[in-house]
C-alpha cells in the first residue's frame, strides 16, 4: 500500500495586473501574500508605427498588434494568468485604463464579461481591499470612447502628416488637437502683432491725517461728478498735478464694510498644473510626473481629473483634522461644497491626499524635493477648502481736492484669517497688494506729501504660458486633463511652437502649418468644432452612440477636404535659419533644423555632407585651465554644470558658475555658487579651495 502523501496541495494565489511596478509595490502591501501582483507597464497592443493600421472601409476596423518588447512580459503574465485563481485588471479608473485592461483581457483569455476589472480612485488599503470585494466588467462603453479617441487622431495624423512631407518638409505632423492648440498660440501672436499701444498717465497723492502722520496713497479718479477720466497726455497730466499740488483735500466719505472672501476649490488636474507652474515654477509635465508618483504611492487621489467632488469620508476626516489643529472657528458650520463644471465627466473625486494622517511635515524625509513641494500643494489647498471664510475689513475714501477734483484710497486689513492661515490662491496674492489706511474721520483736512504723475503705455496682450494654455483649453473645451500634457509636448517638439523664458511662440513652421491647416482642414484647427468632438467623444462613454458611426460621420468631409488640399497645395520651401558655425567637413555654413529633442546644427550641403552638431549654450567666459570656450550643460538628472569644450583633453568641469572676475587674494577665478534648493542667498566664492575667499550678496 502506498504512502501517503505528506504534502499539501499548494493554494493558487489571485492574480492583480497594474501598469506600473511603483503602483504593484504599493497594492502588494496591502492585499498579504494571497495576491501576486503584477505591472504590464502600461500598453501591451497598440496600432502599428509603420501603417496607418485602420481598416476604412471594415467601418474603421483597427489592427492592434504587440509592441515591441513586450513579448517576455506577455510570457509571463500569461503564465501567472494560467496559475492564477483568478485574475483582477487594476489599470487606471478612465478610458485609457479600461482600454488597457480590454487589451489585457484579450491577450490573456480572459472573459471581457466576466468579473475581472476593480477601479480605485485612491490606492489606499481600504479603497483597494473594497475593490477587490466588488469586480465588475469591462466597461465596453469606456472602450469604445477611448478607441474613437486613438482611431480619430491616427486618421488625422496619418492622412494629413504625409500631405506635409510632401508640400512642406518631412518630419512634421497634424493632430486633431495639437493642430487646434497650436492655433490657439498662432492667433494670440497675431493679436499681439496687431496691437497699437496708447499712452495714458496717472496720478497717485501721498497724503496723510490732518495731524501729518501715517501716510496713504490716494488715486486720481477726474473731476468731481463725471465718469473716470482718462488722461492721455503730458500736457493734461502737468495740468491737473499743477492743481492738485496746491489744493486743500477734504475726506469727504469714509466707507468702511466687512468682505467675506471664500477658499478656491480643490484641485482638479488643470487647476493644480496652473498653480504649481505659478508657485513652484513646473512645467505642466513635470508636474503631472510628481503627481503620477504620489498616485502610485497612495499619496493623493487620481490626478486626471475636471471633478470638484470630494468624498464625505474625506470631507468629515479634514474637517476634524482643522478643528484639531487651527481650532473649532476655522470650521465651517456646514461643509463646503463645489460645483463641477457642466462639461466635466466628474468620474472621480477632486485631487487631495488620501489620508490627514500623513501631513506635508511627516512626509518630508521621505519624499524627493518634486513630489514633497507638490504634495505640500495640494495639502494645503485640500485643507483650505474645507475651511471658514476669511474676513476683511475694507475702507474706501474718497477725497476731494478744492472742490474739484476727486480721488480715492482703498484699502483692507484681515480680521478673520480663515482659510488664509493655510493657502492664499496666486490670484488672490496679488489683491492682496492694496495698502493699509489709517483712521480718517469724514470732513477731515489731509495733508499732501507727495504727488506722483506717472506716464504710461497699454501693453498687448501676454503670450500663453504652459498654465494659461491649460486654462484656454479648458475653457475652450480642446482635449481632456489626460491631455494637456502631452498635447504642449508634441507642439514643441514637432517645432511648432517655440519658449522664450515661461512663454510659448509659433514658430515660422507653426504659422505656415496652421495657415495650410486653416485654409484646406479648418475644421481640425476650429476650437469649437474639436470641443463639439469632445462632447461626442463622452457620448460615446454614457453609451449613447456607436462609435464607429461618430467616425463615419467626419470620415466623409475630412476625406474630401484631404483630396481637394492634395490638388491645390503647391510645394512650400522653408529656408533653414543659416548659423555662424562652419562645417568641419566641408566649410559650408551649417543651418538650425528642429529635431526630436529640440534644435541641431546640420550641414546645408546634405546628402554629400551628412554633419551634425548639437547645440550647447555658452558662457562669455574662458576656461581657466586653457582658455577655451565654457559649455553649460545639464546632468542626467538635469542638474546644471560647467565644463571646458575640450571636453577630456582639458579636464575643466564644475558645479559652480564661472565668472570673469578675479579673487582680490590670489587672482583665481571667482565662482558663481547657487544655494543648496535655493535656500539662502547666492555666494561668490574663489575656485582656488586653498584661498577660500567668500563673498556673500554680491549684485
Amino acid at each position: 500500500m502506498p504512502a501517503a502523501s505528506t504534502k499539501k496541495a499548494t493554494k493558487k494565489k489571485n492574480l492583480v495586473i497594474v501598469e506600473s511596478p511603483a503602483k504593484a509595490e504599493t497594492i502588494k502591501k496591502y492585499l498579504g501574500t494571497s495576491y501576486n501582483v503584477m505591472a504590464s507597464m502600461g500598453h501591451l497592443r497598440d496600432l502599428p508605427k509603420s501603417q496607418i493600421g485602420i481598416d476604412i472601409e471594415k467601418n474603421f476596423e483597427p489592427h492592434y498588434i504587440t509592441i515591441r518588447g513586450k513579448g517576455d512580459l506577455i510570457s509571463k503574465l500569461k503564465k501567472e494568468t494560467k496559475n492564477a485563481a483568478k485574475v483582477f485588471l487594476a489599470a487606471d479608473p478612465d478610458r485609457e485604463g479600461e482600454a488597457i485592461s480590454w487589451h489585457l483581457a484579450s491577450i490573456l483569455g480572459i472573459d471581457p464579461q466576466s468579473d475581472c476589472r476593480i477601479t480605485f480612485n485612491e490606492i489606499t488599503k481600504n479603497a483597494v481591499k473594497e475593490a477587490i470585494t466588488a469586480p465588475r466588467s469591462i466597461n465596453m462603453d469606456l472602450v469604445d470612447a477611448q478607441q474613437a479617441r486613438r482611431v480619430l487622431d491616427r486618421i488625422v495624423g496619418y492622412k494629413i502628416s504625409p500631405l506635409l512631407w510632401k508640400k512642406v518638409k518631412k518630419g512634421l505632423s497634424a493632430g486633431r488637437v495639437q493642430s487646434a492648440v497650436t492655433k490657439l498660440i498662432v492667433d494670440k501672436e497675431k493679436e499681439i502683432e496687431a496691437f497699437n499701444s496708447e499712452e495714458y498717465w496717472t496720478i497717485e497723492a501721498k497724503l496723510t491725517n490732518s495731524q501729518g502722520k501715517t501716510p496713504f496713497i490716494a488715486n486720481y479718479q477726474g473731476p468731481v461728478g463725471k465718469k473716470k477720466a482718462d488722461i492721455t497726455n503730458e500736457t493734461d497730466a502737468t495740468k491737473i498735478a499743477d492743481e492738485l499740488s496746491k489744493a486743500t483735500y477734504v475726506a469727504e466719505s469714509v466707507q468702511k464694510s466687512e468682505k467675506m472672501r471664500q477658499p478656491a476649490p480643490p484641485f482638479t488636474t488643470s487647476t493644480l498644473q496652473q498653480e504649481a507652474a505659478r508657485k513652484l515654477g513646473f512645467t505642466t509635465k513635470r508636474t503631472m510626473v510628481a503627481a503620477q508618483q504620489l498616485y502610485e504611492m497612495g499619496r493623493i487621489t487620481y490626478m486626471r481629473t475636471d471633478s470638484l467632488r470630494i468624498s464625505t469620508d474625506a470631507q468629515s476626516e479634514c474637517r476634524a483634522f482643522i478643528g484639531a489643529t487651527y481650532g473649532d472657528s476655522y470650521v465651517p458650520k456646514t461643509p463646503k461644497f463645489y460645483k463641477t463644471k457642466k462639461a466635466a465627466q466628474d468620474a472621480h473625486e477632486a485631487i487631495r491626499p488620501t489620508s490627514m494622517q500623513y501631513s506635508p511635515e511627516k512626509l518630508k524625509e521621505s519624499l524627493k524635493p518634486d513630489l514633497y513641494k507638490l504634495y505640500r500643494l495640494i495639502w494645503n489647498r485640500f485643507v483650505a477648502c474645507q475651511m471658514s471664510n476669511a474676513v476683511l475689513d475694507t475702507v474706501k475714501i474718497d477725497i476731494v481736492a478744492d472742490k474739484k477734483h476727486l480721488l480715492t484710497a482703498t484699502g483692507s486689513t484681515v480680521k478673520f484669517d480663515g482659510f488664509m492661515a493655510v493657502y492664499i490662491e496666486s490670484k488672490d496674492i496679488e489683491d492682496e497688494k492694496e495698502g493699509k489706511i489709517p483712521n480718517i474721520s469724514e470732513g477731515e483736512e489731509l495733508k499732501l506729501k507727495e504727488l506722483a504723475p506717472r506716464q504710461h503705455f497699454t501693453q498687448p496682450p501676454l503670450r500663453y504660458t504652459e498654465a494659461s494654455l491649460v486654462k484656454a483649453m479648458e475653457e475652450d473645451g480642446i482635449g481632456r486633463p489626460s491631455t494637456y500634457t502631452p498635447t504642449i509636448t508634441t507642439i514643441t517638439a514637432r517645432g511648432y511652437v517655440g519658449r522664450e523664458g515661461k512663454s510659448l511662440y509659433p514658430t515660422e513652421l507653426g504659422r505656415i502649418v496652421t495657415e495650410l491647416m486653416e485654409e484646406h482642414f479648418s475644421d481640425i484647427v476650429n476650437v469649437e468644432f474639436t470641443a463639439n468632438m469632445e462632447e461626442k467623444l463622452d457620448t460615446i462613454e454614457d453609451g449613447d452612440t456607436e462609435w464607429t458611426s461618430i467616425l463615419s460621420d467626419f470620415y466623409g468631409p475630412f476625406d474630401k477636404s484631404l483630396k481637394d488640399a492634395e490638388d491645390k497645395i503647391g510645394e512650400i520651401e522653408l529656408e533653414d535659419e543659416v548659423s555662424d558655425v562652419a562645417c568641419e567637413k566641408c566649410g559650408r555654413l551649417m543651418v538650425f533644423k528642429q529635431g526630436r529633442f529640440g534644435k541641431f546644427l546640420a550641414c546645408p550641403g546634405y546628402p554629400e555632407c551628412k554633419n551634425t552638431k548639437s547645440i550647447v549654450p555658452e558662457l562669455d567666459v574662458s576656461c581657466p585651465n586653457c582658455g577655451g570656450k565654457i559649455q553649460v550643460r545639464k546632468s542626467p538628472k538635469g542638474k546644471t554644470y560647467y565644463c571646458c569644450e575640450k571636453g577630456r583633453d582639458c579636464g575643466f568641469i564644475s558645479w559652480d558658475e564661472p565668472t570673469n572676475e578675479k579673487c582680490p587674494k590670489c587672482g583665481s577665478m571667482i565662482m558663481k555658487k547657487r544655494p543648496f534648493r535655493g535656500r539662502g542667498p547666492i555666494k561668490w566664492v574663489c575656485s582656488n579651495e586653498d584661498c577660500k575667499t567668500e563673498i556673500e550678496k554680491k549684485k
